[in-house]
């Protein structure tokens, strides 16, 4: 049997709570979906297997020619820059000749906010408060899983930014690790300057320990509403597939459209 046009590994960092794993495969399988010219496999990088240069060996042993890897991460932090390199790397080590495209992480490039991106923490946002999100709420926490990289941080203070200007309410950023400050404290600062009707948006594109202590935090300071990770909403899929088609038009030569 022919192999699909253009082979997707999808790399996530991995987490030991079986939800994060779920979530990235349902995201796969929804990429897969959308797109059925493509070949869509999850891959990770700790935790949970199949390993990225696992993915890889397979897709050629298939008979592909090229793939495009993409960090399903939101920021060009640790991982991004060092870990998801370093698999394509370690596969070339182990004898890979396919033709791998590293894609951009999921996050704002260059200062700019991905509007699908943007879409997927609005809908969800108006998930958690019935879809009147604007009405409801006086402000908002963006809350993320952390990071020590102070240049990835900015990318979160930029997709803030971008999240509150849409809203029309003040946006403001927390972290559940590495980082200050906590969701609980972001909900206080808030609280403090007035603001009685704090929801909380989630910057995770899946469910794990991180997120459910940064929500802890933010439940116990009186937040009054709480969205879910992003996961395979159909933004998220549309933004996936964007940084896909990007990466993989980057030569003139390729042009895989689904």
């Amino acid at each position: 049997m022919r192999p699909a046009r253009l082979a997707v590994v999808l790399v996530a960092h991995g987490s030991r709570d079986p939800r994060a794993a779920q979530a990235t495969e349902a995201l796969a399988r929804a990429v897969g979906e959308a797109y059925p010219l493509w070949d869509v496999r999850a891959s990770y990088l700790d935790h949970s297997v199949p390993r990225p240069r696992q993915v890889l060996a397979d897709f050629e042993a298939r008979g592909h020619r090229r793939a495009i890897m993409l960090p399903l991460l939101l920021t060009a932090a640790y991982h991004g820059r060092v870990d998801v390199p370093g698999e394509i790397t370690a596969a070339r080590a182990d004898g890979l000749t396919l033709d791998v495209t590293l894609a951009d992480v999921l996050g704002p490039l260059n200062g700019t906010v991905p509007t699908d991106l943007l879409n997927a923490l609005q809908s969800r946002l108006a998930e958690a408060t019935d879809g009147d999100e604007a009405d409801r709420l006086d402000a908002v926490v963006l809350t993320a899983a952390g990071t020590r990289d102070a240049g990835a941080r900015a990318t979160v203070d930029q997709a803030a930014a971008a999240l509150g200007a849409r809203l029309g309410i003040p946006c403001r950023v927390a972290y559940a690790s590495a980082a200050p400050p906590l969701s609980g404290e972001a909900v206080a600062e808030l609280h403090a300057e007035g603001h009685h009707r704090v929801g909380l948006a989630s910057y995770f594109l899946a469910p794990g320990l991180l997120y459910d202590n940064t929500v802890r935090s933010a439940r116990e300071a009186g937040v009054v509403a709480v969205a879910e990770p992003m996961t395979d909403t159909p933004d998220l899929v549309a933004l996936v597939a964007s940084r896909v088609n990007a990466a993989a038009t980057a030569r003139p030569a390729a042009a895989y459209a689904a």
